[in-house]
Formats: C-alpha cells, sequence, structure tokens
C-alpha cells in the first residue's frame, strides 16, 4: 500500500518539474548563488565569471528564467538579473511530503520489527 498516489495528481507539477530542471545543473545553482549573495547583476559580469561563452550562460538565465527563479530587468541595452526565490517553497513542500512519506514505512516498518513480524 503506497501512499505516492496522490503525487502523481500534484497541483503544481509542471512548476515544480520546472523548478527541478533548473536545479539540476551546477552552472545554473550557482549563478543563483551568485545572485543571492551579491544582487541584481548585469549578464554580462555574470558571464564573466565562467569559462563559457555568454550564449551557454545566456541559456543557463533562460532555464532559470523560465522556471521563475531569477527575474530579469533591461534598463536600456544592459539585462539586469535578479534571484526570485517565491517559488522554493514548491520544493520544499514536495521534499516535505517525500520525507514525511518515508517516515510513515520506517513507522511500519519498525512496527512490524517490534511485533515480530506479526
Amino acid at each position: 500500500m503506497y501512499i505516492f498516489n496522490h503525487m502523481v495528481e500534484y497541483k503544481d507539477d509542471h512548476i515544480l518539474t520546472q523548478l527541478l530542471k533548473a536545479v539540476s545543473d551546477a552552472t545554473r545553482r550557482s549563478l543563483l548563488t551568485q545572485l543571492c549573495q551579491h544582487g541584481p547583476s548585469r549578464v554580462t559580469d555574470l558571464a564573466d565569471q565562467y569559462e563559457m561563452s555568454f550564449n551557454a550562460i545566456s541559456k543557463h538565465l533562460k532555464v532559470l528564467e523560465k522556471a521563475g527563479m531569477i527575474t530579469r530587468r533591461t534598463i536600456g541595452r544592459t539585462h539586469w538579473i535578479e534571484a526570485n526565490l517565491d517559488q522554493i517553497g514548491l520544493m520544499e513542500d514536495w521534499f516535505k511530503e517525500l520525507k514525511s512519506i518515508w517516515e510513515l514505512r520506517l513507522e511500519r516498518l519498525d512496527t512490524i520489527l517490534k511485533n515480530g513480524g506479526n
């Protein structure tokens, strides 16, 4: 008997998928960390910190932007990027749900072991 059934119908599944995809890459996690630590930054300043092309950094930023984890503001020809952690709660909720499922399973196992398998 699995409690997992309601996870399939997770109401924000598409958003959660985008968030997990965004943080699945080390460069994107690093970019997000930079933005959290240093505040809004120009795309060119972010790109200068990595040994990859400007286009590669731009693609990483687009994935983060699509997931809603960053916002972009354009002033003239300058693009400013800022972290937006409003969506992080969805991942936290999902991980909490997974943890509670495992805790229930471990409690059942503990009960079985205490009762000698009966």
